[in-house]
């Protein structure tokens, strides 16, 4: 039994925002938090312009793949945050919910996405907080 918190995140394809999120989340909070990202319909592949948007910021997502939401990532998960996914992930009592109204940066080029990146990492930075507030952060 652990005391690090878990942290699921969950968009359609898990090619995009889920990922960005885990990588900031990875990134910033290191080993005190571990980290899970899925999607309800996940593509084959990370977009490739989340890949760069995130290089930018010296966080590599580039060898990491979508992967299906299941019932036990969500059963082991602590928070689950979902964007833009619906009703396709499972409840549990007990369980932090949040849902994070993001745009999906499939599809767009890299000016775009950029805002979308700069906004997930200030809603990582503003969750590390809340999980991990005695916990000094570089």
């Amino acid at each position: 039994m652990t005391d690090k918190p878990t942290v699921l995140f969950v968009c359609v394809h898990n090619a995009g925002r889920s990922q960005m999120a885990a990588g900031y989340l990875r990134a910033l909070a290191g080993d005190d938090v571990e980290v899970l990202s899925a999607g309800s319909a996940p593509k084959d592949r990370i977009n490739p312009i989340a890949v760069e948007a995130m290089a930018e910021e010296g966080i590599d997502i580039a060898g990491h793949a979508p992967k299906v939401l299941t019932v036990e990532a969500v059963e082991v998960s602590d928070v689950v945050i979902t964007m833009g996914c619906g009703d396709a992930c499972p409840i549990f009592p007990g369980k932090r919910y949040e849902d994070w109204e993001l745009d999906d940066p499939a599809g767009q080029g890299i000016e775009s996405v950029r805002p979308i990146r700069d906004e997930i990492r200030r809603r990582i930075e503003a969750l590390i907080g809340e999980l991990l507030p005695e916990t000094p952060r570089a």
